[in-house]
């Protein structure tokens, strides 16, 4: 089966700390209330569809899954327990983690920041005439690019809610490569058109159908020639054709 086969070689700048804090954003709960439980969970759960799409990861996904890993086993034991740890100042084994997390999300937000004002600085043009705004001029705001995470937790809802609506048996489809899903991609969405991630599973027959199809987007997004968007964070993602410049 060419799913199990074809290897994603992606350039994933964002890393362990940037998951986390993205799962933490996702549950909508504070940094310091985190729980380990529920996040190594969700962590992992990421882990395994990026090992299900053979998509390589750095070594420091897999360092962090480890201490996770420990940090959710040290806090099920009572403290008594618990073995112990050189030079540590608090019972709680989530605080130097938490420490990492505030202190790469302090740079995260002023590195966008400093993003959004070079962005707002070429805008700006000297000595320009000022012009009433009228609000039917106005565009649109721009979508946002979506991120690694964002897909794969779409990709993730999208084969859970298959895998619930069908009963796979014992059936494998070999009918579907990821050459082939590139060239019915490219041959049905024309430059320019977008339409939603959803929507691109909505004549899978089959399990492999659906890997195959996200492989084939991703494939064709590392080529530059679709883009995924969305409007809010964790709103619904757009996929988008380029158009030729």
């Amino acid at each position: 089966m060419e799913a199990a086969q074809y290897k994603v070689s992606l350039e994933i700048f964002e890393g362990p700390l940037d998951l986390l804090l993205y799962l933490i954003k996702k549950d909508e709960v504070d940094i310091y209330d985190i729980s380990i439980e529920r996040v190594t969970s969700q962590y992992l759960d990421y882990l395994e569809t990026f090992k299900l799409l053979n998509i390589d990861l750095a070594s420091e996904f897999i360092s962090m899954a480890a201490n996770l890993m420990y940090m959710k086993s040290r806090t099920l034991l009572p403290k008594r327990e618990q073995p112990p740890e050189e030079d540590a100042e608090e019972d709680d084994p989530r605080w130097e983690l938490i420490r990492q997390l505030v202190e790469y999300k302090k740079f995260k937000d002023a590195a966008g920041f400093l993003h959004r004002r070079e962005v707002e600085q070429e805008r700006i043009f000297a000595h320009s005439p000022l012009k009433e705004k009228n609000p039917a001029d106005e565009e649109p705001l721009p979508l946002a690019e979506a991120s690694i995470f964002d897909l794969i937790r779409a990709f993730q809802n999208v084969l859970k809610r298959f895998e619930e609506a069908r009963d796979f048996g014992d059936i494998i489809d070999d009918r579907f490569t990821v050459s082939d899903k590139i060239e019915h991609l490219m041959a049905t969405i024309p430059p320019g058109h977008s339409l939603s991630l959803q929507s691109l599973f909505a004549e899978a027959t089959s399990k492999v159908e659906v890997i195959v199809t996200f492989l084939a987007l991703l494939e064709l997004m590392k080529m530059k020639q679709f883009r995924a968007r969305q409007t809010s964070l964790l709103g619904e993602i757009e996929i988008e054709r380029t158009a030729p410049e």
